[in-house]
């Protein structure tokens, strides 16, 4: 269906962009959100460091908005040394008071610290699997257990797979990471494709993982 003028007529849970271009209606209003949905929203990602970063960016977005912490996103990259696994683990107390002081980023000493901590458990999955990449993507849902068609009432706030994930993360001692957390996680990095059915960006996002080779283990697990 179109307007006049030949311009879509967005369904429920899409905008039409001041170009003329349908997208999900949750980035409209704000240029960064925009480019957000455009460029790196759902677009599948197996760097270690980025895959790290949006874990515990989401653990910083638990009570607040995402547009928030992608504002800040640039400032939690200068303090954090840009997200290195092995440079936040080696973080110290005084690492934590400096962050805490630090007005640009969110400041909340539990979160703070849950970054510290889970870097070093990161580096003992990386040990374990290979790469933090291979762990994650090995929670990606299977196909048969996405719904046929994404539209806006079949996006849940979480799924079974994200709570196994937030499950095995919590027992591994990782913090801040719930079902819902761990879902907004997977759908930010690609390991599901919720672009509403009509976003001219859900076949783009399609196209590369459908080219994607997951990463597997490259270590064998311990019993």
């Amino acid at each position: 269906m179109t307007r006049s003028g030949g311009v879509p007529f967005p369904a429920p849970g899409l905008t039409v962009g001041p170009e003329g271009r349908l997208r999900c209606a949750w980035c409209e209003g704000r240029d960064d959100y925009r480019t957000y949905h455009d460029e790196e929203w759902g677009r599948p990602e197996t760097g270690d460091r980025a895959l790290f970063e949006k874990v515990c960016l989401e653990g910083f977005q638990a009570g607040l908005s995402w547009i928030t912490i992608l504002r800040k996103r640039d400032d939690f990259r200068r303090v954090f040394a840009g997200f290195d696994i092995d440079a936040v683990a080696g973080f110290g107390e005084a690492d934590v008071e400096r962050l805490l002081a630090d007005r640009s980023i969110v400041r909340h000493r539990g979160k703070i610290e849950a970054v510290v901590h889970n870097a070093g458990l990161a580096q003992q999955m990386r040990a374990e699997f290979g790469s933090l990449a291979a762990f994650f993507w090995s929670h990606e849902p299977a196909p048969a257990d996405r719904p046929a068609v994404i539209d806006h009432g079949s996006v849940p706030a979480t799924t079974p797979e994200a709570t196994r994930l937030s499950r095995e993360l919590r027992r591994r001692g990782w913090r801040f990471v719930g079902p819902v957390t761990c879902y907004s996680f997977m759908q930010a990095m690609g390991l599901v494709n919720d672009h509403l059915e009509g976003c001219e960006v859900r076949a783009e996002v399609e196209r590369e993982r459908s080219a994607l080779i997951r990463p597997t283990p490259t270590v064998t697990r311990s019993a």
